[in-house]
């Protein structure tokens, strides 16, 4: 697999994914299930990892494919992997807030290298390109042609006047707490990966999470964001976030654009 083969795959089926999602979000009523991890599912979040995985096994079948939504693929292990969130920000998806999204990413080496996240309520979709370029592509968003894509770059930030952006469904104490340690000019809250996205383009300066997430939570973001000069670091001792753990569940980390001065946890 080259990253010129994998990039238009992600994308098409990030895009089929999206337009899944839409038809049972603009439907009148949809189901709504509560996982072992209380964590809601819908029949959305099983029909776009039905697609992603069906398309990804078909094209990548010697990759390793690591889901969310299939609790068989959480007890494989590997440093290299496609790993994915059909549906993140479900909350967001059940209360009809439009944050959310889809998230497919390659991880290399414990670390994700590629990826993409499609927000199809918002019609924006960011997602690296074969050389490790981060682009937004605007227009029509065909799955067969690419259409018009502006490369971007995290914000030359001001450390006396930062705009946080935090979660819309998760923030606690713990997050403004440590958010009061910087010179905060303006915050923003977001749903699902699409905080990541907001560093990737320089609308905001830092996000950090103090919270549970797992890997295909954050890998396609963190790509994202990785390709347009940002970091994720573990809250902790900000070492770089690693992927392919036990269980694969994250520490609280912080995704930033490099130019910000970060305070201890």
């Amino acid at each position: 697999m080259t990253y010129d083969d994998l990039i238009p795959v992600i994308r098409k089926l990030a895009l089929e994914a999206g337009d899944k999602i839409m038809e049972i979000y603009d439907a009148d009523d949809f189901d709504v299930k509560v996982k072992s991890d209380d964590s809601p599912v819908t029949e959305a979040d099983e029909a776009a990892d039905a697609l992603i995985s069906a398309g990804l096994r078909a094209a990548f079948p010697d990759v390793m494919l690591v889901t969310e939504e299939q609790a068989a693929t959480h007890d494989t292990t590997g440093t290299t992997f496609l790993i994915v969130d059909p549906l993140d920000g479900t909350k967001e998806f059940v209360h009809r807030r439009g944050d959310f999204t889809v998230n497919i990413a390659l991880v290399e080496d414990g670390a994700p290298t590629r990826g993409v996240v499609y927000a199809p309520a918002k019609g924006r979709m960011f997602y690296t390109q074969a050389d490790g370029q981060t682009v937004e592509e605007t227009g029509a968003l065909d799955k067969d042609t690419v259409g018009e894509v502006t490369p971007l770059s995290v914000a030359d930030s001001d450390n006396t006047a930062l705009m946080v952006v935090a979660s819309k469904s998760h923030r606690d104490q713990a997050t403004d707490d440590y958010i009061n340690k910087y010179a905060v000019k303006d915050m923003k809250s977001a749903g699902s990966s699409l905080k990541f996205c907001l560093v990737a383009t320089g609308e905001a300066d830092i996000y950090p999470r103090v919270g549970r997430t797992m890997e295909w939570d954050t890998a396609a973001g963190h790509a994202v964001l990785k390709g347009a000069g940002g970091k994720v670091v573990r809250f902790d001792d900000h070492s770089p976030l690693a992927y392919g753990k036990d269980g694969y569940a994250n520490p609280f980390f912080i995704a930033y654009a490099p130019a910000v001065d970060l305070k201890p946890a």
